[in-house]
């Protein structure tokens, strides 16, 4: 059995040094004492340094005003996280592993003076051989060591040269300033392995609504497995049995049949009952050696071409349990810059949140990271699909993946631990190799895009080829949007030329103008799309304080944080004054509302020519003045979330009168 240490048990501190300090520790001369540079805090994980620096009060509150500047330093410490391994985990027989499922951040690990290894990718887990380092008596000090972090991997720059695998949004986007988390951002243990244990477990769903019966297909590997070794797999609801099997550890793929399985509905088209799989690994005598837990559900997927579609088009129309639906949400961004910190009680209140408007989808953008259990969970309650993007985004100047194939390696194992960690979730509706990768177009700068990629790119055709292989049956799109153009231009309606599509993020015209273009929009699904709004008065007070107006390139606030999204022009020339931040506010949020449900509705109108409409973006990451955020840094909905939810509920009743299939 695998004897097993939860590390967050123990007592943890983080200590800042200067660069390379940690080396007098390891050197020649070690008489000379390490002297901190910023003398050691308490520190808990899942949690960032950034956070444990500002409740130790070393750091100001980053959210006040321009003063995140002064937490910039940071990242440019070495930090020693470091605890002590009890003495009862040295000298044990088999293998001791640490296995570190979030750090975020580039270091490495130390047991006392001894470097056992390396770290350089924030979106995959880790795992560490201490065997040897805790051979001797202990107590061990354990020491995770953060150095040498990539300095510039922010909004701007080269997609096909960023292949230092770190959240890019922690570097400067345009609605959060530079805060570059170094954290351990999940789980981590110590593991004594001394007999065989389940490896990779995958667990995937298929529902036939037809015939009514549901599988269960587990993929298990088991390490050091042994002839007479078996995997018991028992399916329960609400504590009772539903079905069990028992088979050879060796077969590796496992099998379980209901039927009439309970449906999981997104978010309004019904309930989304969730069963609890357990996979058990026994021994020749029936004793258990390893048990892991999976919460999976029920549901059926297919993809329908939307009316009148053009030729080759991708299908836009979902069909989930036979019942189309209208794919309505938000773009998924982190809640905060120091995510790590985000705890399990706010995903589920802001998951709540979409689920009050009528959202049916949620897009984790590319740009951050994996979206969390606890958001995965909040998700598979609620009844939210979840299109989950692979961490590549564009850049500006060159939004091609890289196509080295080191790169492309690396992007293999960071899809794979995706896809091992999330790929059972009932919400999951699909996986996507990134935001906005294109290819250069110098025939379309005037509507200033290129081309999104395909698979004909090798990094994304590499993606494309893990999500076959370990999540078969679930829909890869290289690229959000997917094309074939980026954005819908309005000179070319009409020639079948918009298909998934971004943008626009503002009107730049009059009302009319704005209503005309989404009257004549002939896109098939519009994945991100926007309209800057004002965050609540309150709120601008408490973070902005004297520097709250005026909303354009003249406050240095603004430039700070969201410069992408100053009104102050179309503010004055709507007659308001630079000094009335209320009236600024109430024009400002109308504004985002009237605009948006234009827009909307419009959408909605034409479907099933059309199949979705994806808000960009849905929450703030910062409590920015302004934002193309409909949800405000308390998690309170601006009246353009308000009347989105009015539109979304509407057309979930209206599918509804479609019918659905019996057994519902």
């Amino acid at each position: 059995m695998t004897n097993i240490l939860d590390c967050a048990t123990l007592t943890w501190t983080a200590t800042g040094l200067l660069a390379n300090g940690w080396q007098l520790a390891t050197s020649n001369e070690l008489s000379i004492a390490v002297l901190p540079d910023t003398p050691a805090v308490p520190f808990a994980f899942p949690g960032s340094i950034q956070g444990a620096l500002r409740t130790a009060g070393v750091l100001p509150e980053w959210t006040i005003g321009q003063q995140s500047r002064a937490c910039e330093w940071v990242e440019h410490r070495d930090w020693l996280v470091s605890s002590t391994v009890p003495a009862e985990w040295s000298n044990l027989p088999g293998r001791i592993v640490l296995v570190c499922a979030g750090l975020d951040g580039f270091g490495e690990l130390w047991i006392d003076r001894q470097l056992v290894g390396t770290f350089r990718n924030s979106f995959i887990t880790h795992e560490f051989d201490l065997t040897a380092a805790l051979a001797t008596a202990g107590p061990h000090q354990l020491h995770v060591l953060f150095t040498g972090q990539p300095r510039a991997l922010g909004q701007v720059g080269q997609t096909s040269q960023i292949v230092e695998w770190k959240p890019r949004f922690n570097y400067v986007w345009d609605w959060t300033p530079r805060l570059v988390q170094l954290a351990i951002s999940d789980g981590m243990r110590l593991e004594q392995r001394v007999t065989s244990r389940l490896g990779r477990v995958l667990c995937r769903t298929t529902c036939d609504h037809h015939a009514d019966v549901g599988n269960v297909v587990v993929h298990a590997d088991v390490a050091l497995a042994t002839q007479d070794q078996r995997v018991r797999l028992e399916l329960k609801m609400q504590g009772s049995v539903i079905a069990s099997a028992e088979a050879a550890a060796s077969v590796g793929e496992h099998h379980l049949t209901i039927s009439s399985p309970a449906r999981w509905w997104p978010n309004g088209f019904g309930a989304q009952p969730l069963y609890d799989l357990t996979i058990t690994l026994l021994d020749d005598q029936g004793i258990q050696l390893e048990q892991q837990h999976r919460r999976i559900g029920f549901k059926e997927v297919l993809w329908q071409d939307c009316t009148n579609a053009p030729a080759g088009a991708l299908p836009w129309i979902c069909v989930v349990n036979g019942q189309r639906i209208f794919l309505q949400g938000a773009n998924w961004v982190p809640l905060q810059p120091n995510f790590a910190d985000v705890t399990a009680a706010h995903y589920r209140a802001n998951v709540a949140t979409y689920q009050r408007l009528g959202c049916t989808v949620l897009r984790v953008w590319g740009g951050a990271v994996l979206g969390s259990q606890a958001f995965y969970t909040a998700c598979d309650e609620a009844g939210i699909l979840v299109w989950q993007e692979f961490p590549l985004s564009s850049s500006g100047p060159d939004n091609s993946p890289p196509s080295d194939p080191t790169a492309i390696s690396g992007l293999v194992e960071i899809a794979t631990h995706y896809i091992e960690q999330r790929q059972h979730h009932a919400s999951l509706l699909l996986w996507c190799g990134g935001n906005e990768l294109q290819s250069a177009n110098n025939e379309r700068r005037s509507v200033g895009c290129g081309r999104p990629w395909g698979e004909e790119h090798p990094a994304l055709a590499a993606l494309g080829r893990v999500v076959a292989l370990l999540d078969p049956g679930r829909r890869y799109l290289p690229s959000s949007s997917s094309g074939p153009r980026f954005m819908a231009d309005a000179k070319e309606f009409g020639l079948g030329l918009h298909h998934d599509v971004h943008g626009p993020w503002d009107s730049t015209g009059t009302l009319a103008e704005w209503t005309d273009y989404w009257q004549r929009d002939d896109a098939l699904l519009r994945s991100e799309t926007g309209v800057p709004g004002a965050g609540p008065q309150h709120l601008i007070e408490r973070y902005a304080g004297r520097q709250a107006m005026p909303p354009d390139k003249t406050n240095p606030l603004y430039l700070h944080c969201c410069s992408w999204w100053l009104q102050g022009d179309k503010w004055t020339a709507a007659g308001g004054r630079a000094d009335d931040l209320a009236s600024f506010v109430r024009w400002s949020q109308q504004r985002q509302a009237d605009l948006l449900a234009i827009a909307i509705n419009a959408c909605q109108q034409r479907f099933p020519r059309c199949g979705g409409f994806i808000v960009w973006m849905g929450h703030d990451c910062f409590p920015c003045p302004i934002n193309t955020s409909v949800i405000d840094a308390e998690g309170t909905a601006k009246p353009a979330a308000e009347k989105m939810g009015e539109l979304f509920r509407a057309m979930t009743k209206r599918l509804l009168h479609e019918g659905v299939p019996s057994g519902r």
